[in-house]
């Protein structure tokens, strides 16, 4: 959690003046202020251009329904709330600003001119929650189709396919797929310029280059990529409606499929921020047992990445060796969680269970067995001559850049600066292991993959630290609102037997109050924030997927370049659909 910024306070309170309408204390403790709407875009622009350390990343921007909580003690009358999230680096901390919005209209100013990763955020918030962006250059749906009626995040919009008596008759799927005809001047898109007629290819949704269904039209002179407009959203399976009818604790299996290639690792950025919530201490054999678990989804991430990423480029037969190396690190995983891809075995106040026994021998293996595999994938593929001319210099960005847009994770460090929300941020006791950063220099293509193999030898190293010092004791908390309870905490007495029933059945009440939890994923940095109304469901879940922004950097990443740079683009950033459309 965050200390407390005196110096903060007060310079933010003297900007505002009486456009600060209120502060909001937090169990996490990030800085929360109320700003009127007529003030926010002044204020933003003040934290991240003119104040000591500034706030330069937009970390995150979405809405809130306030329309049926009822614990809102302290804070002002609002029907909805746009929520800003900041990031400082020079600060290493976290800036909340909401606005409250009436019913009637819901409207704040756009601050695309501050942030160019504000453009997506806003038009995600009026897609799903239905407030406006006034002054947003191009403010239509994002996520849902064209001719989608209502706003799926509101409170009042049916959560079921039922509810909404969808189907797909004739005449709707020829209107469905009128509406995927590319207007180019929509998209501000030229069709000619100085006696040159550019040619527009549609890239995907069905395309192996764009790993996923992603649609993206490129605007070309030639082989030339002049602009790209990625299409997203066929993946969406509304992740955070869902979380509004599930419980806290069966929510979990669903925070498998966001990143569905990084495991477990899902299951720790939920929970970090339910844990706050329900304020859980973490046992710690339970936190290093997490820690362990994490890394060995990471590894198994980054073969994929690996793999195909070099079929990308022309390599044909890496892939079948990387993914028989991830099958090495799933044997694993699934021999202490019994699952493979979607393991869901993370719960609120630890792990599912205890090790198993001989689980050291299956790591000790693995720890033994990767590091000449990683050595020979480095040699045959990284400096292969071909890799490195297709990737040399190909879709390269700042540091600068990078904060600008949101980057976050190997992507980041590609470009040089060394910043990991392990050492950063710490949690799980991630502050106890000894491992290394590794950063680029150029932030290209080549940079990106070189940090991602050098990543996991560092995630080996982790591992080999938590299976020689694996503590003793519980894997799961002694705590009333852990989930399931330890078993022998519910034989006692009657009584003791229905509250595990109840916690098992209804799910545990977490008390009210909002915190954001937010982890070093696979891809970069993963967060949920959560607001719990009281109730055994969370009242607002907000999921920050570090795809998102990264895919909303594309047309920067590619403009000037070739469409087969474009594949080696795709390939080195890392996403997956899941986790840019939730």
């Amino acid at each position: 959690m965050q200390t407390v910024d005196l110096a903060l306070n007060e310079a933010i309170q003297a900007q505002a003046g009486p456009a600060l309408l209120a502060t909001q204390p937090t169990v996490d403790r990030i800085p929360t202020f109320w700003i009127t709407k007529e003030k926010i875009h002044d204020l933003l622009r003040y934290v991240k251009n003119e104040i000591d350390r500034p706030y330069k990343m937009l970390y995150d921007l979405t809405g809130i329904d306030e329309r049926g909580r009822s614990h809102r003690e302290g804070q002002p009358d609002s029907d909805f709330t746009a929520v800003y999230h900041l990031y400082s680096f020079g600060r290493n901390a976290y800036l909340r600003f909401k606005v409250p919005l009436p019913e009637k209209r819901p409207s704040v100013p756009t601050i695309t001119d501050l942030w160019p990763a504000a453009d997506w955020y806003e038009r995600e918030t009026w897609d799903l929650v239905g407030i406006r962006f006034d002054g947003h250059p191009h403010l239509v749906r994002l996520i849902m189709p064209r001719d989608w009626e209502g706003h799926p995040l509101r409170k009042d919009h049916p959560s079921h396919g039922t509810e909404l008596g969808l189907n797909m008759p004739d005449q709707k799927m020829m209107e469905e797929q009128e509406q995927l005809q590319f207007d180019p001047e929509e998209w501000g898109m030229k069709r000619s310029s100085d006696g040159t007629d550019f040619l527009f290819l549609n890239l995907g949704p069905h395309h192996p280059g764009t790993h996923g269904v992603l649609r993206v039209v490129l605007q070309l002179d030639g082989e030339i990529i002049i602009d790209a407009v990625p299409d997203i959203g066929f993946h969406h399976r509304a992740q955070e409606k869902v979380a509004e009818r599930q419980t806290w604790h069966t929510y979990l299996p669903y925070t498998d499929r966001v990143d569905y290639l990084s495991g477990v690792i899902n299951n720790m950025a939920y929970l970090s921020s339910v844990e706050q919530l329900a304020g859980i201490e973490i046992p710690l054999r339970a936190q290093v047992i997490r820690v362990m678990m994490c890394e060995l989804y990471r590894i198994a991430n980054h073969f994929v990445w690996l793999g195909t990423f070099s079929q990308d480029v022309g390599q044909l037969s890496p892939v079948f060796y990387t993914f028989n190396d991830r099958e090495r690190a799933f044997y694993i995983a699934e021999a202490i969680t019994g699952a493979r891809m979607h393991p869901n075995w993370f719960r609120m106040g630890g792990t599912a269970q205890d090790l198993p026994i001989g689980w050291e021998d299956l790591f000790r293996d693995f720890i033994n067995y990767l590091p000449p595999r990683l050595d020979e994938y480095e040699r045959e593929i990284v400096k292969n001559r071909i890799f490195k001319a297709r990737t040399k210099g190909i879709g390269r960005t700042t540091v600068d850049e990078a904060i600008e847009w949101g980057m976050t994770g190997p992507n980041l460090r590609a470009c040089g600066l060394g910043w990991d929300f392990r050492k950063a941020h710490p949690y799980s006791g991630y502050d106890q292991f000894e491992f290394d950063i590794p950063i680029g220099k150029n932030g290209d293509s080549y940079d990106r993959a070189t940090v991602r193999i050098e990543e996991m030898r560092q995630s080996l190293r982790i591992i080999d630290q938590c299976v020689r010092n694996m503590p003793d004791g519980p894997y799961k908390a002694i705590h009333p609102l852990a989930t399931p309870p330890p078993k022998p905490k519910t034989m006692h007495d009657i009584e003791t037997l229905i509250a595990h029933f109840l916690t098992v059945s209804w799910g545990p009440v977490i008390p009210p109050g909002e915190a954001l939890g937010a982890i070093e994923a696979s891809k970069g940095n993963n967060g949920y924030y959560l607001i719990s109304d009281g109730s055994t469901t969370p009242y607002r879940n907000r999921i920050r997927t570090p795809s998102f922004p990264h895919m909303q950097m594309l047309p920067l990443l590619c403009r000037g370049l070739t469409v087969s740079d474009l594949i080696a683009i795709f390939g080195s950033v890392d996403f997956v659909l899941a986790d840019v459309d939730k």
